[in-house]
């Protein structure tokens, strides 16, 4: 049996006894979904690579401090890669844009059929990105961790060390704002299309 069908538990059993390997298989794992965590909270790729640097470094360095009755590995993770970003966040700006203009979300997008769908598509993704960027970190984080990277309530709380409803109610917020902003931004296109 290979390490990659082990559980996460049982690869951090094996690197406590220092098989770097096991740690190898748990960033491999997990290092891709912490990145998208943070370049999605911070906008900057640059830190995103040492947040994620710093995760897997805390990581190793406290081994001991996980405690799997608590939750699963991937939240735990995640909690600190927010207290990572927060950190930035707080020396550096309180919103930077999600965009880092290198064109980077194009290679995203499925073929185009045509080029006005195409343009759709990317002036959707790319609203959508301006909105989350514009919520507050508290509102941001629960949507990139529910909605984006798919975590379930119970996870989103162990990450961010709060009580399953104050996810609720914050992603529950979170939506609401997004909807909100999102109408408003769709209102000027539609009341231009009838003066037309």
């Amino acid at each position: 049996m290979g390490l990659e069908s082990l559980k996460d538990e049982a690869l951090l059993q094996r690197a406590r006894k220092g098989c770097e390997p096991s740690f190898t298989v748990l960033y491999r794992r997990h290092q891709g979904r912490i990145y998208r965590f943070a370049l999605q909270m911070c906008g900057s790729a640059q830190v995103a690579e040492e947040v994620t640097q710093e995760v897997f470094v805390a990581l190793v360095a406290e081994l001991d401090r996980y405690d799997s009755t608590r939750g699963s590995l991937l939240p735990y993770l995640m909690g600190v890669a927010r207290n990572q970003v927060y950190r930035w966040l707080r020396r550096e700006q309180p919103f930077l844009p999600l965009d880092s203009g290198d064109g980077e979300e194009a290679s995203l997008l499925p073929a185009p059929v045509n080029l006005l769908r195409e343009l759709t598509e990317r002036e959707t993704i790319h609203s959508l990105r301006r909105a989350i960027e514009a919520l507050p970190p508290v509102y941001r984080e629960v949507v990139l961790l529910c909605d984006m990277e798919e975590m379930d309530y119970s996870q989103a709380a162990q990450a961010l060390g709060c009580a399953i409803g104050t996810v609720r109610s914050r992603l529950h917020r979170a939506r609401a704002l997004l909807t909100e902003k999102w109408r408003a931004e769709r209102r000027p296109a539609a009341s231009v299309k009838e003066q037309g």
